[in-house]
This record gives structure tokens, C-alpha cells and sequence, in this order.
């Protein structure tokens, strides 16, 4: 069961000795899907991750379900996302300004509305 020791020894092979994430970071809050089915001979602990975001899931969601430090689950969501089984999207990514309405339309709207 993952979590079940966290000893160094354990976390050093579940990551194959990395200690850094790859340079595409996740931040806790920064959102996961998965893109693609696990499959046989997958590492456990990936084919956990990919069943646990079928819908969007964050960062720290996933190290809590996983019982692992963020630091390794990091490490293991850069592997997906190398080999394209998940997407990652940050939340504040925002509309822009240029997809927002324009001030007249909603000068519009709201007089509309206090008219009511």
C-alpha cells in the first residue's frame, strides 16, 4: 500500500533516485487530468495517480491520497505529463482581458437591470 513507509529508502525508489521534480513545477494547486488509461506493467504508484484524476484533481489532493511527501509527487505527475497520460492546468490562469466583455456591454447589462 503507498504510504505505508515513508523511509528514504522507499521514496528513493519509487522516484529511481531523483530528488528534483522536472522543470515544468507543480504547484499544490495546480490542477491534473488524466489523459490516458493506466496500463500493465505501469509503476503503482502512477496508475494511482491516473485513476485518481479522471476529473480534475489538485497537486496536494493527490500527495494526501497518496500518503507521499508533494516533493515525490512531483516527481512521479512530470513523468506522466512527459508521456502525455495527464494534463496539468494551473486555475489562475484567468480569461484575458481581450475575452472579457467589453465596459459598454455590461454598463448595458447593469442598467438593464436596475430598470427592472
Amino acid at each position: 500500500m503507498p504510504g505505508w513507509d515513508d523511509s528514504p529508502d522507499r521514496l528513493y525508489t519509487v522516484t529511481r533516485g531523483r530528488s528534483r521534480p522536472p522543470e515544468h513545477a507543480f504547484d499544490l494547486v495546480t490542477l491534473i487530468v488524466t489523459e490516458q488509461e493506466p496500463v500493465a506493467g505501469m509503476q503503482s504508484e502512477h496508475a494511482r495517480i491516473l485513476g485518481l484524476c479522471a476529473t480534475p484533481t489538485a497537486v496536494v489532493e493527490i500527495a494526501a491520497d497518496l500518503a507521499l511527501p508533494v516533493s515525490v509527487v512531483k516527481i512521479l505527475l512530470g513523468d506522466l505529463l512527459e508521456t502525455s497520460r495527464i494534463t496539468a492546468r494551473h486555475p489562475r490562469f484567468a480569461p484575458t482581458k481581450a475575452r472579457l466583455p467589453d465596459l459598454d456591454t455590461l454598463k448595458q447589462v447593469l442598467h438593464g437591470l436596475q430598470r427592472l
